[in-house]
């Protein structure tokens, strides 16, 4: 078992590499995107996931780990719409995103980092089809949230349920990367 804080940073670390060579590529375009959509987009990723595990077998070349870099990404991304005043077509300056993208993983951190505390580390014996379900149920989650107008009763709202799965797909990238899960 590794040093649960280092891999943690190293697998967000090369996410957001793969977040700020696309805003390169492609500016902030993400901007458009309205909650629902952030959401939709973390769930074809999270559904590809189930399909492949499920099939075992893959038509398209990007791997698990790679949908999983990218749900983990999407998240931030939908962390940081929340904060904005509303979905634009407005560029972020490059120096901006960056800013915007550490606060957010810094974030979900300090809240796996607190959580990992009182669950002992649970997620290391955890299977590659837990996360997936896991990120599908807390999609479901928004989903309904957004139906409710934003509002919930007792539950924690949009921005917990992307923060759990920024750290789900951290989980499953740090064991994938130690070989306990197929890539």
């Amino acid at each position: 078992m590794g040093d649960t804080n280092q891999q943690y940073d190293i697998a967000v670390n090369t996410c957001k590499d793969i977040f700020l060579k696309k805003t390169r590529d492609y500016g902030t375009a993400w901007r458009v995107l309205r909650t629902i959509s952030v959401v939709d987009q973390i769930f074809i990723k999270a559904l590809r996931i189930r399909t492949i595990q499920d099939v075992k077998t893959q038509k398209v070349g990007d791997d698990i780990a790679s949908e999983f870099k990218g749900i983990l990404n999407y998240a931030i991304i939908g962390l940081i719409q929340l904060d904005q005043t509303e979905a634009t077509v407005e560029e972020l300056a490059y120096d901006l995103t960056l800013a915007l993208y550490e606060t957010k993983a810094k974030f979900a951190k300090e809240t796996m980092l607190s959580k990992n505390h009182d669950y002992g580390e649970a997620w290391r014996d955890m299977s590659q089809e837990s996360f997936a379900d896991l990120i599908l149920m807390k999609l479901l989650r928004i989903k309904q949230i957004l139906q409710n107008n934003g509002q919930t009763l007792i539950s924690e709202g949009i921005d917990a349920n992307y923060v759990d799965i920024i750290n789900y797909a951290a989980f499953a990238l740090i064991l994938i990367a130690e070989g306990k899960h197929q890539s």
